[in-house]
């Protein structure tokens, strides 16, 4: 009877793990294919065993594990990506004991199949920890070692993740490559098991080597389309600054745009021509991809931009150059609070 309750026990923990991850993609991501995909390997399990004798062999309430997980923190998750990859290792770590019962009881057949399922799950588990998806949030902030006072980039980097920042743009345009790429790898450990996004700016060799989260290009950048070609797996961001420039990122794939400047900015040579605000206010009526709006936003003028559409705004001197930058983040929200207005969530 103790291999029926294993196998039983474990039916039960891959189909649960299963759901969590199914309802993520239908939720979160709205990605219908892998939810489809998640959702029918789910039902071919439940489908491959006559669960009679194992649930007749269940003993749940006197289970000695029940004990064990009701006092363990080991299950604690702190992010998306963390309750993503714990729920596949359920499930992948699940089959595996399916798989080794199935054979001990003789039944060798149902044991191969199980052993597909595994490696099903490990194909599932690939391509769903590559999805990218814009997080829905408020600040966007962008590295600069210029204007921050003496603090390096992988500081102002841990600042950003630790007042919860949840999108962090790398954005050097005088350092060697080398120097970019040792910066990068970096930043993108202190992001990796957080719910921060890494987003490298117009260096596509860079945000792959890094295993970056997504790319920021410019007007004069790669073209999204070639860019696609090389990294399938990367939210894409294109700078726009006028009604067709955002059409046509949408057109072309843009996972989100960058919309500005909004108001003068001394953060970057040769400024593009916007119509600020009035631009902001169509792209929040027209364009159905989330926008960030970028260019000299500060605390003193983030209430008109949000009046006009704005829901994400990208930031440099304000938030690099602030003394406390945990405590300039929950000043600008506080004051975002109090503007009426669509937002994301923080």
């Amino acid at each position: 009877m103790g291999l029926e309750r294993m196998i039983d026990a474990n039916l039960n923990r891959v189909c649960e793990g299963l759901r969590v991850i199914e309802d993520c993609m239908r939720f979160v991501h709205e990605d219908e294919k892998l939810q489809k995909d998640i959702r029918e390997l789910k039902h071919d399990i439940r489908k491959t065993l006559d669960s009679t004798a194992f649930i007749n062999s269940r003993k749940a309430l006197e289970d000695v594990g029940l004990a064990v997980s009701q006092t363990t923190l080991l299950d604690h998750k702190n992010s998306f990506s963390q309750m993503i990859t714990a729920n596949f290792k359920r499930v992948e770590e699940g089959l595996r004991s399916i798989e080794e019962a199935l054979k001990v009881l003789g039944l060798n057949q149902k044991s191969k199949m199980y052993e597909a399922y595994r490696f099903k799950s490990y194909d599932l588990e690939k391509a769903v920890v590559s999805l990218k998806r814009f997080p829905e949030t408020d600040i966007y902030g962008i590295l600069c070692e210029d204007l921050s006072g003496g603090k390096s980039n992988i500081e102002i980097a841990k600042a950003l993740i630790e007042s919860g920042v949840k999108i962090i743009q790398y954005r050097e345009k005088e350092k060697s490559k080398m120097e970019r790429l040792k910066e990068c790898h970096a930043i993108k450990a202190l992001t990796a098991n957080t719910d921060c996004l890494f987003i490298v700016n117009d260096d596509l060799d860079i945000a792959l080597l890094c295993d970056a989260d997504g790319l920021h290009l410019g007007q004069d950048d790669l073209p999204i389309k070639e860019a696609r070609k090389l990294a399938p797996h990367l939210l894409i961001g294109v700078s726009t600054h006028c009604i067709e420039q955002a059409m046509k990122a949408v057109e072309e794939g843009a996972d989100y745009i960058g919309v500005g400047p909004v108001f003068k900015t001394q953060t970057k040579k040769n400024i593009e021509k916007s119509d600020g605000l009035a631009y902001v206010k169509w792209v929040s009526q027209h364009i159905h991809i989330p926008h960030v709006c970028i260019g000299g936003i500060n605390s003193n003028n983030i209430e008109s931009v949000k009046e006009n559409g704005g829901r994400c705004f990208a930031m440099i001197s304000e938030l690099v150059s602030s003394q406390d930058i945990n405590q300039k983040v929950v000043d600008i929200r506080a004051c975002l609070q109090n503007i009426k207005g669509d937002e994301y969530i923080a």
